[in-house]
């Protein structure tokens, strides 16, 4: 990437009385290339990208796009390790980090087209040609790889960090983790999937992830997950089956238990092993989001698009089993098979809240055990038996310790 730099701001031409050197960058370049990439727009930005992905070339091909996108996103992953800003995610994931790398990097120029203005598919993909206009159109499409560009250079060449308002990184391109005690604790997801999927999440939602539920942690039962998320606001659910599949959704309100649908349009399904890839809200119908368990009429689990007994995403009340039926797509969320197999089974599951604790719930404490059946304290009451376990409630933790 370093290369790809000084490859960027070699290729801007200079007025006609500046000198000239063969290996150095000259302040005007510098300026002018720090200029575009940190303030440009797309069109501006364009034809410098286009030198940093191939400093001889008028055009390139998808292959080297997906190249640059490799280096871009490794590059960030490193800067943002190397200068301590990780947010308090762990990168001491047994996983290999370059396949998330690879994984975000394909992701990423799955928006490209060619010169010719079609969309690069299939096996041919990579071959396609892309001239200065098709590199205009990725980074208008795909803002991220700008984010990226100025993650690198104002955290990594430190370019602007000095100055008040470059002091703090609005961009939020890795959300605080917060409620992973003693910062042990190694997410399912990978640092580029996290960044991400916190991409794709309300920009007010984007500053901070606090986990509630990992079933590593807190259990396997279905009982300990929906005590801890409901009443929590926005969450994002995060699944791995035991063929190492690992996907999710983004729930845009608060889990409630009860035999309706829930949720809105802000909802979206997604998928991080073994492709990257966010699954947003159709139209087709409103069947967001569905929590349940106790009843007898209707489905008990969790579920998020499609229809009862045919989810996007499902886990059975009966904690350990679930599935991911689409034929040959969800109805909700246009999501394909999400799991390995269409009946999977469960190897790990965690929910992270995001944004900020919703009012009602640090106004008044965050439900506990002690809340999840009021007509059973009801008829407790009644037949003179009281809670000696009222005065033993937790303390609400706002997940602001690691």
């Amino acid at each position: 990437m370093i290369v790809r730099l000084h490859d960027g701001m070699k290729s801007v031409p200079l007025a006609e009385k500046s000198p000239a050197l063969d290996t150095q960058v000259v302040k005007e370049q510098f300026v002018v290339f720090m200029s575009a990439l940190l303030k440009g727009n797309a069109e501006e930005k364009s034809g410098t990208v286009l030198k940093m992905i191939s400093a001889t070339a008028g055009t390139v091909k998808a292959s080297q796009i997906l190249k640059f996108a490799e280096d871009l996103v490794g590059s960030v992953v490193h800067v943002l390790s190397y200068r301590k800003a990780l947010q308090g995610w762990n990168l001491q994931d047994p996983r290999n980090v370059s396949s998330g790398v690879k994984a975000l990097a394909s992701q990423l120029i799955a928006e490209l087209k060619a010169a010719d203005g079609k969309r690069t598919e299939g096996a041919q993909a990579l071959d396609a040609i892309c001239d200065q206009s098709s590199v205009e159109d990725w980074l208008f499409r795909v803002p991220q790889v700008s984010a990226f560009l100025s993650v690198i250079i104002r955290q990594g060449l430190l370019v602007l960090h000095s100055l008040p308002d470059q002091a703090r990184d609005p961009l939020h391109i890795l959300p605080a983790c917060k409620g992973a005690k003693g910062g042990r604790f190694a997410s399912l997801l990978d640092i580029p999937s996290v960044a991400y999927i916190n991409s794709h999440l309300p920009s007010e939602l984007q500053h901070k992830w606090r986990l509630i539920f990992a079933s590593r942690v807190h259990g396997e039962s279905f009982t300990q997950l929906c005590g801890h998320i409901v009443n929590q606001g926005p969450c994002v659910l995060v699944l791995k089956d035991v063929d190492g599949y690992i996907f999710g959704g983004f729930a845009s309100c608060s889990w409630e238990v009860k035999p309706q649908f829930q949720g809105d349009s802000g909802c979206f399904l997604f998928s991080v092993s073994p492709s990257l890839a966010v699954f947003t809200y159709t139209g087709y119908n409103d069947h967001y989001m569905y929590l349940n368990h106790g009843q007898q009429m209707m489905p008990n689990g969790l579920g998020m698009g499609g229809q009862h007994n045919y989810f996007g995403l499902w886990i059975d009340g009966n904690y350990g089993k679930g599935h991911s039926k689409a034929k040959p797509r969800c109805t909700t969320y246009n999501s394909p098979q999400l799991s390995a197999s269409e009946n999977f089974t469960l190897d790990a599951v965690e929910v992270w809240a995001v944004g900020d604790l919703p009012e009602d719930t640090t106004g008044k404490g965050a439900k506990s055990v002690l809340d999840a059946d009021p007509e059973a304290q009801a008829l407790l009451e009644m037949i003179g038996k009281s809670r000696q376990s009222e005065g033993l409630r937790e303390p609400v933790d706002d997940g602001d310790g690691n």
